[in-house]
């Protein structure tokens, strides 16, 4: 329904530098998500899956990339398994990286039906993936497996993935299947850019974004690709999604809309 307002007064919408956009709850395949939409009345032109970090919840994000909402996307905030309104379906017996490992596993594996359940609410549109930390291992997962995934931004996370603590067999093959530094080769011609913070502690630069982008640079360049794997380094920003962090990747996301 469209309702009618008046100009100089409008609806009390959530606004992203005085532009309005919606917020909505719905359950895809069984998935609880936040969409955040462009006012009603305008068409979606694309969506943007994004993936949270561990131990936080669909609503940590939101309005975190609701600029994109402001120019015709559909901003798609799942819960990840296990968090959220899906804690409950966390196994008994999982140590804290194989509890994170589990529920970027099952992120994955549900990914094309969310992907289903989104073209049938919203018809076909192009498609990114954004992801933090966590969500980072899921965004750089689908960017190499999942053809419907256009475009691809992970933010303070890596490609390394060395986890001694995650002894579960079903875990360590996902790790060996798709570790990315690994599977560089596997990335072109998604366009992909990775960004950190240079004083992040759980993801020092040195031994996690450093060889990331040195295995994604190399694997673009020999593809014939060399520009459309994009890395920045954020001084000062330490494992957290800083604003500056944030704008490059809605810039980079929306580079070719």
């Amino acid at each position: 329904m469209t309702r009618a307002f008046h100009p100089s007064d409008p609806h009390a919408a959530p606004t992203v530098n005085g532009q309005p956009y919606r917020v909505e709850r719905h359950v895809l395949s069984g998935m609880p998500c936040l969409l955040e939409l462009p006012p009603e009345g305008q068409e979606v032109q694309a969506v943007c899956l994004v993936y949270h970090g561990a131990w936080a919840a669909k609503e940590g994000k939101l309005g975190v990339y609701a600029a994109l909402a402001t120019r015709g996307w559909a901003v798609v905030i799942p819960d990840a398994p296990l968090h959220g309104e899906r804690q409950a379906d966390t196994p008994p017996g999982l140590n804290a990286r194989e509890y994170v490992w589990e529920s970027v596993r099952r992120s994955v594996a549900e990914a094309p039906a969310l992907l289903d359940a989104l073209a049938e609410l919203l018809g076909p549109r192009p498609t990114a993936a954004i992801g933090s930390s966590m969500g980072g291992y899921v965004a750089l997962t689908l960017a190499r497996t999942e053809t419907r995934i256009g475009r691809a931004s992970a933010l303070i996370s890596s490609g390394v993935w060395q986890e001694p603590e995650v002894r579960r067999p079903e875990l360590r093959a996902f790790l060996e299947q798709h570790r990315p530094n690994a599977h560089a080769d596997g990335f072109p011609p998604t366009p992909l850019l990775l960004a950190s913070g240079d004083s992040d502690p759980t993801f020092e630069l040195a031994s996690h974004h450093t060889p990331t982008a040195q295995a994604l640079r190399a694997a673009y360049a020999r593809a014939g690709h060399a520009d459309l794997f994009h890395e920045q380094v954020f001084a000062g920003v330490g494992h957290y999604t800083s604003q500056g962090m944030r704008d490059a990747a809605v810039q980079f996301l929306s580079a070719d809309r």
